[in-house]
């Protein structure tokens, strides 16, 4: 199905879905305090592709540190590494800004364009320079430029859409879909809405205007998954398949955004929502642990204890009520098995020698590292380039590289090489 035709109205009996588009490599790499090298998030791109996750917005293409990982992603993605998942970019709805983005990234084919829409973000972020009809303007050749440069799937977002007055919010979502967009994203940039108030106000906007919505929802109220899942059942009722944004574990500016687990959790195993919302493509759930953890470690933020399916004490049973009850039938007080989303399986542990690899690494210790991976070089030459990637790789994520990383390098060396500073060019 052409990309600018998913999620339309659906005809001939066929029922809308929701697609589930991951943000953790822009909106999660955002969080104050977090830096999030270029490395885990390609891995991040890898590990949400196992998992089956419609889409991953990779970045930002118009900053020149983004270019290098945007542009080895792409090429990833044009060798099938990310097998169905589609790459986007993010920039502001300034036809400048579009230019420079295909300039820096000519691969680039799906992008979102973003720009604030309430008056107080006129007012007060623009000091009273833009005016409303100046927004729609620029969302308007925004969205005709990068069409221009042959982008397949556009999305124009409204930052802070849940403050944007309706009438308004109804024109700006009319002047996108007159230039051509392919979908809307309503940006909860506060979180300030409750699941009633998305359901509502965003199912209806969604009835009038007649064009697939993205909700993107943060966690200010502890109300983003919620507020999420409400207005992606509004809008599958206008008759248009819905699209929700999510990080994994929540991360994400302030207090986070959706958690892409706990939505897919929810999607799956909560019989209301099971039958007024399907998933329009395959996740496979058991691939969720291995997400989390790894988004865990890339981050340097712990799982909380009681985070949903991946949390320590997800599955840990203590009540002797609960303990009997689970040991004679885990469904008596789990909703699902730890098996269903990857857990479950033991793990070793090296108690004894560690020999790594790593900034300061040298040949004989990176061929042990890779053996164990049941990697070997050819020969020397090819690796002391290998040894060169990890030892900068390791420089940049300044934590051991895990299997997955170091895999990744060998049987990627010429993308690795740019992902880390090493290249400009493949």
């Amino acid at each position: 199905m052409p990309a600018k035709h998913i999620g339309r109205r659906m005809k001939s009996g066929g029922r809308p879905g929701v697609f589930v588009v991951d943000v953790t490599n822009r909106d999660g790499a955002q969080s104050a305090r977090i830096i999030l090298p270029k490395l885990s998030k390609t891995i991040l791109n890898l590990f949400l592709s196992r998992m089956g996750i419609f889409q991953s917005e990779i970045g930002f293409p118009t900053l020149k540190h983004e270019v290098g990982y945007i542009n080895a992603n792409l090429a990833l993605a044009r060798k099938g590494v990310f097998d169905r998942m589609l790459l986007q970019g993010w920039c502001r709805a300034v036809p400048e800004d579009i230019d420079r983005a295909f300039h820096n990234c000519p691969g680039l084919q799906h992008i979102a364009l973003s720009i604030s829409t309430s008056e107080v973000m006129l007012r007060r972020k623009f000091s009273g320079k833009r005016k409303f009809d100046d927004i729609c303007r620029l969302v308007q050749e925004s969205i005709s430029r990068a069409r221009a440069h042959g982008a397949k799937s556009i999305i124009f977002g409204a930052e802070d859409a849940s403050r944007t007055e309706t009438q308004r919010l109804e024109t700006y979502i009319l002047a996108g879909k007159e230039a051509g967009a392919d979908r809307f994203r309503y940006s909860d940039t506060l979180g300030l809405h409750d699941p009633l108030t998305a359901y509502e106000r965003i199912g209806r906007l969604a009835q009038d205007a007649e064009i697939p919505f993205e909700m993107h929802s943060h966690n200010d109220l502890g109300l983003a998954e919620a507020s999420s899942l409400a207005a992606a059942q509004g809008i599958i009722e206008a008759g248009l398949s819905a699209f929700i944004n999510a990080t994994v574990n929540g991360y994400g500016e302030r207090a986070g955004n959706s958690d892409i687990i706990s939505l897919l959790l929810a999607l799956k195993f909560s019989p209301v929502l099971k039958k007024r919302m399907h998933l329009a493509h395959k996740v496979d759930l058991g691939e969720a642990w291995n997400v989390a953890r790894y988004a865990s470690y890339a981050f340097s933020l712990p799982l909380p204890v009681n985070q949903p399916g991946v949390g320590a004490n997800a599955f840990a049973h203590e009540s002797g009520i609960h303990a009997d009850g689970v040991l004679k039938d885990h469904r008596l007080y789990e909703l699902y098995a730890p098996e269903e989303i990857g857990r479950g399986k033991p793990e070793m542990v090296e108690t004894g020698r560690s020999i790594t690899t790593g900034e300061y690494g040298g040949i004989k210790g990176l061929r042990y590292a890779y053996r164990r991976l049941g990697i070997e070089f050819a020969s020397d030459q090819e690796a002391r380039d290998i040894l060169e990637i990890v030892q900068y790789a390791n420089m940049q994520t300044q934590k051991p590289l895990l299997d997955a990383e170091l895999r990744f390098i060998a049987e990627h060396p010429a993308e690795a090489r740019v992902i880390v500073g090493l290249s400009s060019v493949m």
